[in-house]
């Protein structure tokens, strides 16, 4: 009987460790941040961030079965204002950078599961790849075409934000060409979609936390400014609390890490 005490006491140790399902559960606004879906290539060094289609269709049927109802950043900034109601279960699903694979592989699964995204883009990239990487170190990965992305578009379960002109690091970028950054990207996406740009995350998370950068995202006329801290977001959301947390889904988690994301706000220590 203490053997058996002892073993679970043990267990229950390693389970601990390892998860955070001991956490309360956290309120508010939880927003999944994701970056490539599909297989990584042969030799990628961030295959975390890679989410298998297997693995992704889980997790949007897992929100499906558990009452979510994804929204658009319009959707959200229209029950902020009070035109339509916030669901009992609301959740942001976000795509960094716009990989085509994002077109390819995971809008056939969110439209099997009626499911909506956003997708924050790197406007210089378009067309091309992502140029950021030193391919000697990293493949290069296709972007979404422009047709890809006003197709998208037109469906309506997709809305776009901006993620710079070139994907910098904006905390080791001069403030001018920060200012830059944020306000061309805008307008210019704005321009070319015809819509207002009111989301924008920040590239590698940089400069979320730095007061000088996060004022400038402010000025520029973006609503909703998103970091990569693990989190879920008070809601109703307080701009000068900081901004909007994510969570970050990565291409070795278990279905237990996405449900204490999603319900503890965090699933490793």
């Amino acid at each position: 009987m203490l053997e058996t005490i002892a073993a679970g006491a043990a267990i229950a140790g390693v389970l601990s460790a390892r998860w955070n399902w001991w956490r309360p559960r956290a309120r508010g606004l939880p927003t999944l941040m994701y970056h490539k879906v599909g297989d990584p290539p042969p030799g990628s060094k961030l295959a975390k961030l890679w989410v298998s289609a297997a693995d992704f269709r889980a997790q949007m049927a897992y929100l499906k079965r558990h009452g979510y109802t994804s929204l658009l950043f319009a959707e959200l900034r229209d029950a902020e204002l009070g035109r339509r109601p916030l669901p009992e279960r609301p959740v942001l699903i976000t795509f960094d950078d716009g990989y085509a694979n994002n077109q390819e592989v995971a809008l056939p699964i969110m439209r099997e599961s009626g499911m909506k995204g956003n997708i924050f883009l790197v406007y210089e990239t378009m067309d091309r790849h992502n140029a950021w990487h030193d391919p000697a170190s990293e493949p290069w990965v296709r972007m979404l075409t422009w047709s890809a992305v006003e197709e998208m578009q037109r469906e309506g379960l997709v809305e776009f934000g901006s993620h710079t002109m070139r994907h910098p690091d904006l905390a080791r970028t001069p403030l001018d060409q920060v200012r830059w950054e944020l306000c061309e990207s805008k307008k210019r996406l704005e321009d070319k979609l015809g819509r207002e740009m009111i989301g924008f995350a920040y590239p590698y998370g940089a400069g979320a936390f730095v007061p000088e950068v996060r004022a400038l995202a402010r000025e520029a006329g973006y609503r909703y400014d998103f970091c990569i801290k693990q989190g879920i977001s008070s809601w109703p959301w307080d701009p000068g609390s900081g901004p909007l947390k994510r969570l970050f889904v990565r291409g070795d988690d278990y279905m237990l890490d996405f449900h204490l994301n999603l319900t503890r706000g965090r699933a490793r220590l």
